[in-house]
């Protein structure tokens, strides 16, 4: 475990033994602290009402910030659970209730038990690239329906995608920064939000950023899922806000089939991007493709040797085959009958099944 890890365990461990158990709004009953960020804490807890798990995020204020910060903070949360609330897709956390204590609001969600992307990618390994197109068509089919309601994600990372222990559901998470259109910017002016090297060349560049933005952003996704790294990661944000700009992207090495869908949605030219409907399609191919060598690697016809006797004697000798042809048109159960009392053609055939 890293010391930042270890720092962030000691924080969880801290806030669990100061508010666990508590009883929110007289109904939400706080366990154990499940993350913590910069400006929250999300909780693992019971709804006594309808008796069943629940994930409950708090926004916590630094101490070090005025009445006006927290205002726009307290804003950017009720955004995110709007905003939330108004997607429609499988691949969205579902919000229950908005809770107001301690004069900051509580977001009581669905409770996702799994691993993020990012998780996945550092403990188990790059995924292969028909798992990256599975994941890309699940983020996808949020982003379209988010993109409907007129909301921009603009926040697309590993670290944001939740895959579920059960069944491998794909739940985009953290609508924090999200922009909804008709509302005013949550962000100072000047200021980006967003990890570098997943904000597109627009925004970057402080232009208003459309459907397209997110697009990128998947893209940037895709790529660090079969390479283990993000795409123009220069180890400052602003010399990855500049190659993001201004430089071709290094070649996947991994991709394989995926490399066409991670070329197309890494388009600098907004314009020239990867659309909704074409990624799609694309993500498909994919993923069809993947499905069909696999289904003839595993239908291929193998020659497999016979074991050698234990005892290291001389082979049991094959039974000899009935040398008189088989008249044209016999029935062909004389061939089955005669393989299955040849224990010598037995392990071939059984193996090509």
């Amino acid at each position: 475990m890293t010391d930042a890890e270890q720092s962030q365990k000691a924080r969880r461990d801290e806030d669990g033994a100061r508010d666990g158990g508590r009883l929110l709004a007289g109904r939400y009953r706080l366990g154990g602290v499940l993350g913590r960020g910069g400006m929250g804490t999300v909780w693992r807890a019971e709804d006594e009402t309808l008796g069943r798990t629940v994930a409950v995020k708090e926004l916590r204020f630094p101490s070090s910030i005025d009445e006006e910060e927290k205002r726009r903070l307290i804003t950017r949360t009720l955004r995110e659970a709007k905003a939330i609330a108004r997607i429609r897709s499988n691949g969205a956390v579902t919000v229950y209730d908005v809770v107001d204590e301690d004069d900051r609001p509580w977001i009581v969600m669905e409770l996702i038990e799994g691993k993020s992307l990012a998780e996945v990618i550092r403990e188990d390994g790059t995924l292969s690239p028909r798992r990256a197109a599975e994941v890309g068509l699940a983020i996808l089919g949020v982003l379209r329906a988010a993109h409907r309601e007129g909301i921009l994600h603009r926040d697309v990372k590993p670290s944001n995608v939740l895959i579920e222990g059960d069944d491998g559901r794909v739940v985009l998470t953290d609508f924090g920064i999200a922009q909804v259109e008709g509302d005013p910017s949550i962000t100072s002016t000047g200021m980006l939000v967003g990890a570098p090297s997943y904000i597109s060349p627009e925004r970057a560049r402080g232009h208003k950023p459309g459907p397209a933005a997110d697009l990128w952003s998947l893209g940037g996704l895709l790529y660090a899922s079969v390479e283990g790294i993000p795409p123009y990661d220069k180890g400052s944000a602003i010399a990855t806000l500049t190659a993001v700009m201004t430089e071709p992207l290094d070649p996947p090495k991994n991709a394989g089939p995926l490399s066409e869908v991670i070329y197309g949605l890494l388009a600098k030219d907004p314009a020239q991007r990867l659309d909704e409907a074409g990624a799609r399609a694309l993500l498909r191919e994919v993923i069809a493709t993947e499905e069909a060598g696999a289904g003839r690697a595993a239908d291929a016809t193998k020659v497999v040797p016979l074991p050698k006797p234990a005892d290291g004697g001389a082979r049991e000798s094959r039974p000899k085959l009935e040398k008189t042809p088989r008249a044209a048109g016999a029935p062909k159960a004389a061939a089955a009958a005669t393989a299955a009392k040849s224990p010598a053609l037995w392990p071939k055939m059984q193996a090509s099944d």
